[in-house]
């Protein structure tokens, strides 16, 4: 007995939480799950502020009801950003509810100062909200709601609730303003010519960014929220009539089906609860800086996604061969486009196997062709040649750990003191031996001249495992290497998409267009990988 009073005590204090209103109560008591059950061990339990937040469905009449449900879920009163600040207008007692850190304050105190020439007497005795709403409010965007998390979550994101005591609903302003830089070069994708305009840290500049580049009224900018913490904004852009729709379906459904408290580190982690891709080193995504590679790719028929707080773009789908094309290839003319791409491959593939190579031609003379009589080590160094470059190799990417982490006027000369100090002290006592310097050398240049930041670090372990392979097994191990990479490279996919396409499967217009930068005119179809409903970009 004494339970069951205690249990239907409790009842009637939720119940005078919700207002009375029974469908609030329903609603509580479905986020308990759809058996009636607690959440189990392998759920993710809704914290005291959310299940404070999501069982009172609609807002209040009563202005002290509101203030102490802010109490329970925004921590009004407790955080200090959380401002309530209340005001009399026409007779009615009312309130605005913002953070303090997102307010513009100059567009709220201009709503004020209108507000304020309100007399006492107006007639505002019968839906003063939708009076307000229609008549008074001198703001933009705005609009109404009856739903309490929807303005809870609304705060959240910047903007100001509006809020009249005796009214059940709140007016939503768009009065924000988020800290923010002005667009600038892109760090790792810069040009000699083109644009110098680089996507922020700020959604809604970088949709901008697109926008100003893509005047298409089929451009579609899709936003929604992951995340039960974070709330992080999380925008889909396609064009509408171009882009293939099982794809972006597919891209939205997997964005909507995470369910995790949260991605601050924005794009990254987006990415890895969507595509899947495990321990591979290889990336499945192709990240840019750049708005205008994502309006050209858009024309195209990809797919892009951009996560708020985070300066770059992701396109989908992507293969191997997307991550090795730059901007700056189709700022030239078609022949010197043509010139940049074949260095850039040529850097890339020796980044790739000419350590390897070298290290198995030295150990085997007897596979060396005649013609590459020069190679080989004259001299042997106090350390094994393998441990040499392995040494190289950590050498390297502790260098430019140190770049990344040390002030910017330090950076060129801890540059050169490393260079020229460790590496020639290095050789001078007898460490080292000069073939192993120059050909990492010749190795890191190739992985700096991979567009992709990501491809280039995957080279890098894909090097250091044909160098172990050939240490072991010579001749066998680099031929096991190399098909081991091939194959594995076969399998990958990025959303249904193959990874080395055009290569597997074989498409020879494509193909071309990856060896040689043809000209804009020659152009004139998609590429069908994208499966895209409209197949031509010119007339025949």
């Amino acid at each position: 007995m004494r339970e069951k009073e205690d249990m239907e005590e409790q009842d009637r204090g939720s119940d005078k939480h919700d207002g009375g209103d029974p469908g609030a109560r329903q609603g509580r008591q479905s986020e308990q799950g759809k058996d009636g059950r607690q959440a189990g061990p392998n759920e993710i339990s809704p914290s005291s502020s959310e299940q404070a937040r999501k069982s009172q469905r609609r807002i209040p009449d009563s202005m002290k009801d509101w203030k102490e449900l802010l109490k329970e879920t925004i921590g009004f009163e407790k955080s200090f950003e959380v401002q309530v600040r209340e005001m009399t207008f026409g007779g009615k007692r009312a309130a605005f509810l913002f953070l303090s850190v997102f307010a513009k304050d100059a567009s709220l105190t201009e709503i004020i100062k209108r507000l304020t020439y309100l007399e006492p007497e107006s007639s505002m005795d019968h839906d003063a909200m939708h009076t307000f709403l229609e008549c008074y409010m001198p703001a933009v965007q705005i609009k109404k709601t009856t739903s309490f998390p929807q303005m809870i979550d609304e705060v959240l994101m910047g903007n100001t609730a509006f809020y009249v005591d005796g009214e059940p609903a709140a007016l939503l302003i768009d009065a924000k303003a988020y800290p923010s830089r002005n667009p600038e070069q892109p760090s790792l994708e810069k040009v000699v010519r083109g644009s110098q305009d680089g996507f922020t840290e700020t959604l809604l500049v970088n949709v901008a960014l697109i926008r100003r580049r893509l005047r298409d009224p089929n451009l579609r900018f899709e936003i929604m929220r992951v995340g039960r913490r974070t709330q992080t904004d999380v925008c889909i852009g396609y064009i509408d009539d171009i882009a293939n729709k099982e794809l972006v379906e597919s891209i939205r459904d997997k964005i909507k089906a995470i369910d995790i408290d949260g991605i601050p580190l924005a794009d990254k982690q987006l990415e890895e609860m969507t595509v899947k891709s495990g321990w591979s080193p290889f990336p499945l995504v192709r990240y840019t800086e750049r708005p205008d590679v994502v309006a050209a790719q858009l024309l195209d028929g990809s797919v892009t996604v951009i996560v708020d707080t985070s300066p770059s773009a992701i396109l989908l789908p992507t293969t191997y061969f997307d991550l090795v094309q730059h901007a700056e290839e189709n700022r030239q003319n078609p022949f010197m486009g043509t010139y940049m791409r074949w260095v850039r491959y040529l850097g890339m593939t020796a980044s790739l196997f000419l350590m390897p190579l070298w290290y198995l031609f030295n150990e085997r003379q007897t596979l060396r062709p005649e013609w590459l009589w020069f190679v080989g080590a004259h001299e042997v160094g106090q350390i094994p040649l393998i441990l040499q470059f392995l040494i190289a190799e950590i050498g390297v990417d502790l260098l430019r750990l140190a770049a990344v982490h040390t002030p910017a006027p330090l950076v060129t000369a801890m540059t050169l003191l490393s260079a020229i100090l460790i590496g020639d002290i290095a050789v001078k006592t007898g460490l080292f031996i000069n073939e192993v310097i120059l050909y990492m050398a010749v190795s890191a240049i190739g992985m700096f001249a991979t567009p992709s930041y990501e491809l280039g670090l995957a080279n890098r372990i894909v090097r250091l495992g044909l160098l172990l392979a050939v240490f072991f097994f010579h001749e066998i191990g680099f031929v096991i290497g190399t098909t081991f990479m091939f194959l594995f490279l076969s399998l990958e996919r990025s959303f249904n998409t193959p990874y080395l396409w055009p290569f597997l499967p074989f498409n020879a217009a494509a193909f071309r267009d990856i060896l040689f930068r043809q000209p804009l005119s020659y152009n004139k179809k998609r590429l069908s990988i994208y499966r895209t409903k409209k197949n031509r970009k010119q007339p025949a």
